[in-house]
């Protein structure tokens, strides 16, 4: 985008507000992967971050994974809080590059979003790998099952969180001036 103010031409780069919404982005499927009812699903269970649901004859029935109990895993409870960390980091950044993008003073706090956003990647990533690698372990279901959309929504955080880390290091006021 550029607007021309007399025989000059400025040039702005809004990197800043395109990371300010891919961290948008981020928290909000981080959310919805949160309250997602389908992380992995089978023809007869389900299970979500919170819950294992499996079909008796006709009926669904349902148990909270942070219920201690022989079905679930310490690594059920280990994922979700990863996640849950990893989405209040995303949310504190979120809202210190919001309040600092609208007193113009973003310059000031975009490496401390960009470490905090980083962070959070690690922790998703690693829930979102954990995952995977105990429910296998686990053998929870032995006939044929599949990871569903909550877990893909979890890895599209992932992506938008890194894309939001990486535009909060890029440093366009430095080297701006060379190009002209």
């Amino acid at each position: 985008m550029s607007a021309a103010t007399g025989g000059e031409g400025l040039l702005v780069r809004p990197f800043k507000l395109i990371a300010l919404l891919c961290a948008f982005i981020a928290l909000a499927l981080d959310v919805a992967a949160l309250m997602s009812p389908a992380w992995v699903t089978s023809e007869r269970y389900s299970l979500s971050l919170w819950e294992a649901c499996k079909q008796v004859p006709d009926v669904w029935q349902c148990l909270s994974i942070l219920q201690t109990g022989e079905n679930t895993g310490d690594w059920q409870v280990a994922t979700l809080v990863l996640i849950l960390t990893a989405a209040t980091i995303t949310l504190l950044s979120f809202l210190l590059s919001l309040v600092s993008f609208c007193l113009g003073t973003y310059k000031r706090y975009c490496w401390i979003v960009a470490v905090l956003l980083f962070a959070a990647v690690v922790l998703q990533i690693c829930a979102l790998i954990l995952y995977p690698i105990k429910f296998i372990d686990s053998s929870m279901l032995k006939s044929y099952h599949e990871f569903n959309w909550g877990y893909g929504l979890g890895w599209g955080s992932a992506i938008f969180m890194l894309g939001a880390a990486i535009l909060y290091c890029l440093r366009t006021d430095v080297y701006e001036d060379a190009f002209y």
